[in-house]
């Protein structure tokens, strides 16, 4: 349980042993007092182009930590407890197993903590085990045929197994120090216990998701891949069973964590009378610079120092009552198809651990709301796929619809060059606009204009758009009673995380599946 002395200020020059010294000097105790010291949290402060920092937080371990952190004047100096995660064991396994559907972070980590409560959890999973996806994604990257059963957006892990591996998140939630300590312990880098923007790449995710999964079969669980669940049977408003792939299972408890994409698991629901909503999302593109570019913009003459990693961004302007912003930024990335269905072009961002590949990308997206589709989520799937389709169509069945900046601004042609297009199926230049509503183009035309005020080269003309990113997060909120967490009017069937539209991203996707997991046991004791 640590002291925590924050906002420590280096030089990318300073050895990190300097952090140490200054927390110890703030804290006025010796070294000789000290039973550990070490960087629990680095950041980079690169707002001075001419003076980069890194910034860190120092854990100190000693004598008398509370009373040291109480007598030390200053907001910096906190004294940490730090609980660890009490996850209570069921007497005997229920007659009746828990269900979770879908095996994205959010039924990954319900499952893990009902296995280690000793439920034996059933969970189902519509597309393949890691292994088997990974060859399927590769093939189709590679310009083979889409496996609709194993791709970018289904199968173990979830959509954010091909992408950067983010552990960031704005929630303010304490299972997310449990989350991240379970993603180290399953095969993650130590490192992302300590950085402030933590991410596992997607090379070493597909290790720790595949860890994760052992364990939990390991402790009686049960993971059934290549099994959509096509129907639940509800009676006297309680869940009694659930079907996949023409067998049934009774089912008193379920957790539905089906990812933002599973549009005819959306409609099977609706058909049972389960309450949905529509909710806001984004569609937008993909944008590429040349990452040593970014570098440069965000650290000025620090850039390429050793000290420093890629460098990242994030960006926002209203115009309007709608925003262009960036989204999923990945740093020495690439832009890879995601799609799922064979009539569709779409795209994601993916970096590796290193994130050492030339370009960067992020999304560049424009915000819809509920209201454009007069609060109907099918509506708004729909033009989604919509969207996707005209992809589709632009890139003449195989390859992304993609132009320069400047194209997209001003017309004419691409010269693509300076940014090679890193789409694994290639590329053609065609007009972005057709494949959105004028309102949407419009905000993405003025957003990059004004994003590149706040960091200068992002409307290089030069950098590369590719479409279409339409899979920000889900159109749908399934409604759920904010105390029991339960769909409204349905005991027993737990709407969960991304797909559910309640979290974004892998920590908050995770973050709600554990919620969900308390809730189920809390039944079952």
């Amino acid at each position: 349980m640590p002291i925590i002395v924050s906002e420590i200020k280096l030089s990318p020059d300073d050895p990190k042993e300097l952090a140490f010294e200054k927390a110890l000097s703030m804290l006025k105790i010796k070294s000789s007092d000290v039973k550990d010291v070490s960087i629990s949290k680095i950041s980079v402060d690169a707002r001075k182009k001419n003076d980069v920092k890194l910034v860190c937080s120092v854990a100190v371990s000693c004598e008398n930590e509370e009373k040291i952190a109480a007598k030390t004047k200053g907001k910096n100096v906190v004294f940490r407890k730090i609980d660890p995660a009490d996850i209570p064991v069921l007497k005997k396994v229920p007659e009746c197993r828990p269900v979770i559907i879908g095996f994205g972070p959010a039924g990954m980590f319900a499952g893990l903590y009902l296995a280690r409560a000793g439920a034996k959890p059933i969970i189902f999973e519509r597309g393949a085990k890691v292994e088997e996806r990974t060859a399927a994604v590769e093939n189709y990257w590679n310009g083979g045929v889409l496996n609709e059963r194993a791709n970018v957006q289904f199968g173990e892990g979830g959509a954010g197994t091909f992408s950067d591996g983010k552990l960031t998140t704005r929630i303010n939630d304490p299972r997310c120090d449990f989350i991240i300590k379970e993603f180290e312990k399953h095969g993650a880098p130590a490192e992302i216990l300590s950085k402030a923007k933590p991410h596992i790449g997607t090379d070493m995710l597909r290790k720790v998701v595949k860890n994760i999964r052992e364990e939990i079969i390991s402790l009686g669980g049960e993971i059934r891949f290549l099994s959509k669940v096509d129907d639940i049977s509800i009676k006297n408003g309680k869940i009694v069973s659930v079907s996949a792939e023409g067998i049934e299972i009774p089912a008193k408890n379920v957790i539905i964590a089906a990812g933002h994409s599973a549009r005819d698991t959306f409609a099977m629901l609706k058909e049972k009378g389960v309450l949905m909503e529509a909710k806001p999302f984004s569609v937008g593109v993909r944008i590429e610079h040349l990452q040593s570019d970014i570098n440069r913009a965000q650290y000025g003459d620090f850039a390429g120092h050793p000290a420093l990693w890629a460098a990242e961004y994030q960006l926002s302007h209203h115009v309007g009552d709608r925003c262009a912003y960036t989204f999923c930024m990945c740093p020495g990335g690439y832009v890879v198809p995601s799609a799922d269905r064979e009539d569709a072009v779409v795209t994601n961002g993916m970096s590796c651990f290193a994130r050492d590949g030339k370009n960067a990308n992020s999304a560049l997206v424009c915000s819809v709301s509920a209201e454009d589709f007069g609060g109907d989520p099918f509506k708004a799937m729909a033009f989604q796929h919509e969207i996707e389709r005209k992809a589709f169509e632009l890139g003449g069945g195989t390859k992304a619809p993609a132009q320069t900046v400047g194209a997209f601004l001003n017309g004419g042609v691409s010269r693509f060059g300076k940014v090679e297009p890193s789409y694994a199926r290639g590329v053609v230049d065609e007009n972005l606009s057709e494949l959105f509503p004028e309102e949407v183009t419009s905000v993405l035309k003025t957003g990059l204009l004004a994003l590149d005020r706040k960091l200068h080269g992002f409307a290089d003309p030069k950098a590369v758009l590719t479409g279409p990113e339409t899979r920000t997060s889900s159109p749908v909120r399934i409604v759920r009673n904010s105390e029991t967490l339960e769909a409204v009017g349905i005991e027993g069937l737990y709407p969960c995380a991304e797909g559910a539209g309640y979290a974004g991203g892998i920590m908050s996707a995770a973050a709600d599946g554990i919620r969900c997991a308390e809730k189920v046991l809390e039944k079952l004791m």
